[in-house]
């Protein structure tokens, strides 16, 4: 692959709605330019871009790829990013990789929740968008229906570069609005054509509006534009050039990936109005002071490189994703990890097509490229020379939203899965793996069920761990609502020195969580040495409730009385006697089996309150307030839920809102639960206990 100056360097992340068809324009990119001799298919599980084995299972793509596509002189890296919610953080990782972007939604279906997440993303990044309405060839897609969608949720900037030619239903071509050609397609065939009569009362309009774009760049051109004067295609270009690179021009193109048409023009239209690697500002901070540092995105500054993604393969080793902003990165060189503060050995350098390696000498500025075996590099990770030491912005992933419970299906694996998952958690930092002591299960926390299914497929392919999912047990908790006086007794007699130990208790509700142990014994009934075991008695007697085994909380503990023998009387004893006196005390105490609750705040559409309210009301929360919220275009619910009851709530919110809502969980206190869910736990309870 040839090395190419950083003007002549275009990086765009192509983002959309699942099933848009991101990957198949790729793949027509890919074709176009030569770089593959015959286009794959996404039904046939063949796309250069979608290459891991869980992609070709599920035909859609779930990681960021990069396809660098050479186009008439011009190198266009194109980072293919999933389109469903639940691999948002690969969508992070393009996007931060990334110059411009390339925003794909279908003509049939329009614009969907995917289109507008992913202009968000972009808007916070801050790069230029361009538009390419997909599937224009099928007789359902209503081009100019979808233009008008976008202009309602984008804004007066969405400016269409193409117009599509139909005879009937069937679409056969479409007029270039910016040179006034007209291109038709027979088959794989495309001919350029006069524009067709009758197109010229929906042409001029959509030509006038891209003149006066183009006008609003520059004073001059306005000047020109209200004289009357016709732009040359230099100052057309120029203008369309800037106005994209600032925001206010977003071009729609339109076509069809699978059947490569319109792929051309959208391939020179990145070429001539996408910005350069060096006309985009990129700011880092200094590794020490933290202070801002503009990065100059030159070839002979010294390096700076930002590690954007991480690949965990079993054969291959880690494998290093990087955009280079400054200097070039050489194979066989050191540089200097700013985050870790470590220097790292960069070993061979690559290229990367989809899963084919292309190796280099060097990555330059403006360029990605990937390197392996990198030991001690993250994504998110700074690599420069070590007298530059500045690191560069990295990125921020959203916190797991779904928790299962993970177990080994062979027995004797639990090293090997939490093995598996953490070299996982190299390459997806979305989703973590973490440990209940209290409940004894492993749990895998990521962004929905299809991510979970995901990490599990990949740990059983990867590293041969199968294991089962379930929802994780809820950490409940016993307390008692009554006071009560009882005695425990132990006495045990096998031949020479026996076993005594006797006590009165008193137990009644505590004001702490942890229990309070109090001791009003006169007359040395039980001597003071003694105490210390009936408290630890009564401390280890705790972990296990009486109802369902759950810990008791809330508990106050009061040594009265008792007796001792002065030969059988032991620590042990008077330990036992303290857990006979609870477990009978605490069934006379009125026990009561509590729940977690939490303190939910859910961000959705003003649209659907009323819905999200209701949801809520069925699980048993208590609306706490509502109003706007800090998020654009979101109101806020915001509620006291039983934690039992907000299991899988990220798939049913996504489901609600059409993926537009979020929603922050805190646990904040335990409350007495209903007496049909406390049935419900004791009887669950007893279950486990009987299958084990």
């Amino acid at each position: 692959m040839n090395t190419y100056q950083m003007e002549n360097i275009r990086n765009v992340a192509v983002m959309g709605h699942g099933k848009s068809g991101k990957s198949s324009i790729i793949e027509a990119m890919l074709y176009n330019s030569g770089a593959v001799s015959r286009m794959g298919k996404n039904s046939e599980g063949n796309l250069t871009s979608d290459y891991d084995i869980e992609e070709t299972k599920r035909q859609m793509s779930i990681s960021t790829s990069i396809a660098p596509i050479e186009w008439k002189g011009v190198k266009l890296n194109m980072l293919d990013t999933p389109g469903y919610f639940d691999f948002v953080g690969e969508v992070k990782e393009g996007i931060r990789a990334a110059d411009s972007a390339l925003l794909v939604l279908s003509g049939r279906s329009g614009v969907s929740v995917g289109t507008e997440q992913t202009f968000k993303f972009a808007k916070q990044k801050g790069v230029p968008i361009v538009f390419f309405v997909n599937k224009i060839d099928d007789n359902r897609a209503n081009y100019q229906k979808t233009l008008e969608e976008m202009k309602e949720k984008f804004g007066k900037a969405i400016t269409p570069f193409v117009y599509p030619i139909k005879e009937g239903d069937e679409f056969k071509g479409f007029v270039d609005i910016v040179d006034m050609t007209a291109r038709r397609y027979e088959r794989a065939d495309r001919v350029d054509i006069p524009v067709p009569d009758g197109m010229t009362e929906t042409i001029e309009p959509l030509r006038d509006m891209i003149m006066e774009a183009v006008a609003e760049t520059d004073d001059a051109l306005m000047n020109k534009y209200f004289n009357g004067e016709e732009f040359t295609f230099d100052e057309i270009k120029k203008a369309i050039r800037k106005g994209v690179k600032e925001g206010n021009i977003y071009p729609v193109y339109c076509g069809s990936g699978m059947n490569n048409i319109g792929v051309r023009s959208l391939m020179d239209g990145i070429g001539k109005y996408l910005p350069a690697p060096n006309e985009i500002q990129e700011i880092a901070h200094d590794a020490k002071t933290g202070e801002p540092v503009e990065v100059v995105q030159e070839v002979s500054d010294t390096t700076s490189a930002i590690v954007f993604k991480t690949v965990a393969d079993p054969y291959v080793g880690k494998m290093s994703f990087f955009r280079v902003y400054s200097g070039s990165v050489k194979a066989d060189s050191t540089l200097y990890n700013a985050n870790k503060a470590v220097k790292e050995r960069i070993g061979k350098l690559y290229y990367l097509c989809g899963k084919k390696q292309i190796e280099t000498k060097e990555i330059c500025a403006g360029d990605i490229g990937v390197v392996t075996k990198l030991e001690n590099t993250s994504t998110g990770d700074t690599l420069c020379e070590e007298n530059k030491n500045i690191i560069l912005t990295g990125i921020e992933f959203p916190e797991p939203t779904l928790s299962m419970a993970v177990s080994a299906v062979k027995k004797g694996e639990e090293e090997k899965i939490v093995s598996g998952f953490t070299k996982l958690m190299e390459e997806d930092l979305t989703f973590n793996i973490s440990s209940n002591n209290e409940t004894k299960e492993t749990l895998i926390n990521g962004q929905g069920e299809q991510h979970i299914d995901v990490l599990v497929n990949k740990l059983n392919s990867k590293y041969g761990v199968n294991v089962n999912l379930s929802a994780p047990v809820v950490p409940y908790r016993e307390t008692i609502r009554s006071k009560v006086k009882v005695e425990g007794k132990y006495k045990k007699q096998s031949g020479g020195h026996g076993q005594y130990g006797h006590v009165w208790i008193e137990f009644e509700p505590g004001v702490t969580e942890d229990m309070t142990f109090e001791e009003k014994v006169f007359g040395g009934s039980v001597p003071k040495n003694y105490f210390p075991a009936v408290e630890k008695g009564l401390r280890d007697a705790c972990a296990h409730g009486i109802l369902a085994g759950y810990p008791v909380v809330n508990l106050k503990a009061t040594l009265l009385d008792g007796s001792y023998h002065p030969v059988d009387s032991s620590e042990m004893a008077f330990k036992t006697a303290a857990q006979l006196a609870y477990k009978e005390g605490l069934k006379q105490a009125n026990p009561v089996i509590l729940e977690p609750i939490g303190y939910l705040k859910t961000y959705v559409p003003e649209a659907i309150m009323g819905d999200i309210i209701g949801d809520i009301n069925k699980r048993r929360g208590h609306i706490m307030g509502m109003g706007e919220s800090e998020k654009e275009g979101l109101n806020l619910v915001e509620a006291e839920v039983p934690m039992s009851e907000m299991y899988k709530y990220s798939t049913d919110l996504r489901s609600m809102s059409q993926g537009r809502g979020s929603f922050e969980l805190e646990f904040v206190r335990y409350d007495p639960a209903p007496q049909n869910i406390a049935d419900k736990v004791i009887a669950d309870a007893a279950a486990r206990s009987n299958s084990q």
